[in-house]
């Protein structure tokens, strides 16, 4: 029997893959954008719609990088306006573990599963620099260690929020006046070395228990944190190959934390372009590339690598012949891709190769080097593509991250949808309720019956 395939949409984040510039793109902040691109998706009886969030605005040279797009409105009030807005549509927001409490953040996903009837998911990641921290009153950060292990306990902690209630506590008995029929509902008390708190939490359990949790770090922690707390994982990989490689190996880290590979889905971040032909297709994709990385787009990435003001030089012409300038002060700050660029001067070298090897120019090379996985073609080839992926385990399914607000994903909907539901690969209806059941995740343990079988 055929898997099924999972879809995802993600609301086109603050970077250059948005086209803002493009005649067809409307507000990325006014409400009637997220609205239209919730219900798309809904049409498409796609899983959730997926916000990323950050926490500054990103600098380049001491100035607001205002090449991409910049600010958005809060996670939070978005999605609780979208569960107005659709019925079946998950809602997941991506919440930082670093400089938040998990008392409110808790607090809110529970608020936002009780508004939506069991539709909420949360992205947990963890903040990595010095310069999102300032925002914040504790400022600073912490080394990769120490990050994962406080949104680990970050993690558990909201849980233990959210099993505070069982669910079966408010009675609402009229005749005899009685609301609650637990006198220690939302009682708490969670000690570490990160949290010291203790109280009643005081959101009733929602539909899901807790929201399904998501995680997209791809370093070995994230890896292992993935495994051992997540429902699902992001990843970046863009070739069959390297999916099924990734996939083998975060299933197989699932045993080791007493879970089954049915517990973990695998959700790659994709682009999709379509055409009339193959052909047209990949002309359509090659002019989005070109609208996506600028000339003034490439030059700032160019300097995100070699440190170095490189304003006077043509994207059209070739690398500089310098090394970069290694050193932690960089010239961008906030953007979260200059964490790859641990060996500056090996990319450099690496780049100039690839530039040589294929008569690149500077914009040419930017535009391959950042490239994400990407379906390009007719319907009906896209859809083969998508299908196979899914079949020989490279993913479980798709985040489409559209170049378009908010109209990005009508055509996929329209053509893509039907092709996959006429293989059957692909649902007609929404099996469930909740998000959860949607994801064709095992049901939570309520605790309350947790401990009936315990004692």
């Amino acid at each position: 029997m055929s898997k099924q395939i999972h879809l995802a949409a993600h609301f086109p984040g603050v970077n250059n893959t948005t086209v803002w510039s493009d005649p067809a793109s409307l507000s990325q902040i006014e409400f009637s954008s997220f609205a239209h691109l919730a219900r798309t998706a809904e049409r498409g009886k796609f899983d959730f719609l997926f916000l990323a969030e950050g926490l500054r605005l990103r600098e380049h040279a001491g100035k607001i990088y205002d090449l991409d797009v910049v600010g958005r409105p809060d996670t939070f009030t978005v999605l609780a306006g979208l569960a107005a807005v659709t019925e079946h549509l998950g809602l997941a927001g991506t919440i930082n573990s670093t400089f938040n409490e998990p008392y409110e953040v808790a607090r809110q996903f529970a608020s936002l599963d009780h508004l939506s009837g069991g539709r909420a998911a949360w992205n947990v990641v963890t903040s990595w620099d010095a310069f999102t921290g300032e925002n914040f009153r504790r400022g600073g950060f912490l080394p990769e260690d120490q990050r994962y292990e406080r949104a680990e306990r970050f993690l558990r902690t909201a849980w233990e929020l959210f099993d505070s209630w069982h669910g079966d506590e408010i009675v609402a008995d009229k005749e005899s006046g009685t609301f609650i029929g637990d006198p220690l509902a939302g009682s708490f008390a969670h000690r570490d070395a990160h949290f010291d708190i203790a109280g009643r939490f005081n959101v009733p359990r929602s539909p899901q228990g807790r929201p399904v949790i998501f995680q997209a770090g791809d370093s070995d922690a994230g890896r292992d944190f993935a495994a051992s707390a997540a429902d699902a994982i992001f990843t970046g990989h863009g070739t069959l190959e390297a999916g099924k490689t990734f996939y083998a190996d975060v299933k197989g880290r699932l045993a080791r934390h007493g879970r089954s590979r049915d517990e973990l889905l695998v959700f790659p971040a994709t682009t999709v372009v379509l055409g009339d032909t193959d052909a047209e297709a990949h002309e359509r994709a090659a002019h989005i590339r070109r609208q996506q990385v600028s000339g003034q787009t490439a030059i700032r990435f160019l300097e995100q690598l070699w440190n170095t003001d490189l304003s006077d030089l043509d994207p059209d012409g070739p690398l500089p012949e310098f090394d970069p300038a290694v050193g932690t002060d960089t010239i961008t700050k906030g953007r979260a891709s200059t964490r790859r660029h641990r060996d500056p001067i090996a990319i450099a070298r690496q780049w100039r190769e690839l530039a040589e090897a294929k008569q690149l120019s500077i914009r040419e090379l930017i535009i391959e080097v950042t490239a994400r996985q990407s379906f390009i073609g007719t319907a009906a080839s896209v859809a083969e593509a998508m299908n196979r992926s899914v079949q020989e385990e490279a993913s479980d399914g798709f985040i489409l991250v559209p170049h378009l607000t908010p109209g990005g994903l009508d055509e996929f909907v329209d053509t893509v949808v039907p092709l996959l539901q006429e293989r059957g690969v692909y649902r007609t209806e929404y099996p469930g309720a909740t998000l959860r059941e949607n994801l064709g995740l095992p049901p939570l343990e309520n605790p309350r019956q947790s401990a009936k079988t315990a004692s």
